[in-house]
């Protein structure tokens, strides 16, 4: 027969299963590489590189190019792209030791206050269009069900009125609500911070805000723009609400018993 002279003696079964296992090897180290494009190579507790890097080597560069007309992006030629010198100190010398701040920490951005260095560039949605927008720029949209928050009174986690709740921020293609916009001057004096929808409680006579107390209210950061927030501008308001559950005020970094 064709087969059997031409194959011979050889064992078609124990090829298929070899050539599938070395196609898998060949699989996880693609992902695995593909993987390492960002946080490597590898650092320890003092910014120093780690010892161990693992078995797999940084990949090679590549070069992607952005929608929109928004350039190109490398990685990872090298380098984490993490922040640098951020202002913390370890409480000992032993390796794994917790950090404090050594500074303000929602000024700062650390510990839950933290937040990453994404690109400073609105989200677009399918058509190129920035996603989240004020809900009194567009004529399509209105509430429909639930409390609507505009009016109401923006009370801090200690109690203190902050200000009002004046306009929301709307990702347009969900039809969700993700900001409230808080003038913290009742008589409308231009001091707007946002806040981030899953931040706050609203009730039927108020808005409140636990997470932080009324002096945190003016470093809350800002936005360039007054139709559009960029996703490091996202990254920095949605860090400082959450540093403020632990940094608001210092008897909130106390243990409980």
């Amino acid at each position: 027969m064709v087969g059997m002279e031409f194959f011979g003696t050889f064992d078609l079964a124990s090829a298929a299963i070899w050539l599938f296992w070395i196609f898998f090897a060949g699989l996880v180290f693609y992902l695995q590489t593909e993987n390492m494009r960002e946080g490597y190579p590898l650092e320890d507790d003092d910014g120093n590189a780690a010892p161990n890097q693992g078995p797999f080597p940084l990949p090679k560069d590549k070069t992607f190019v952005l929608r929109d007309g928004r350039g190109e992006l490398t990685v990872p030629s090298g380098a984490r792209g993490d922040r640098e010198n951020l202002a913390l100190e370890r409480t000992s010398t032993a390796a794994g030791s917790p950090y404090v701040p050594t500074g303000d920490p929602m000024a700062d951005g650390v510990g839950p206050a933290s937040w990453a260095p994404r690109r400073d560039v609105p989200e677009l949605d399918f058509h190129g269009h920035a996603k989240i927008k004020p809900m009194s720029k567009l004529e399509d949209f209105r509430i429909s069900a639930g409390r609507d928050p505009r009016g109401k009174a923006v009370v801090a986690g200690d109690g203190e009125v902050v200000g009002r709740v004046i306009d929301m921020w709307v990702d347009v293609p969900e039809s969700m609500v993700r900001y409230l916009t808080i003038d913290l001057n009742p008589e409308g004096s231009g001091k707007i911070r946002l806040a981030p929808i899953n931040m706050v409680r609203i009730q039927s006579d108020r808005v409140t805000v636990r997470s932080l107390y009324g002096h945190n209210f003016e470093g809350i950061p800002t936005t360039k723009a007054d139709d559009q927030i960029t996703l490091l501008e996202e990254e920095k308001i949605m860090a400082w609400y959450a540093g403020g559950t632990m940094y608001a005020d210092p008897k909130r970094a106390e243990p409980y018993i």
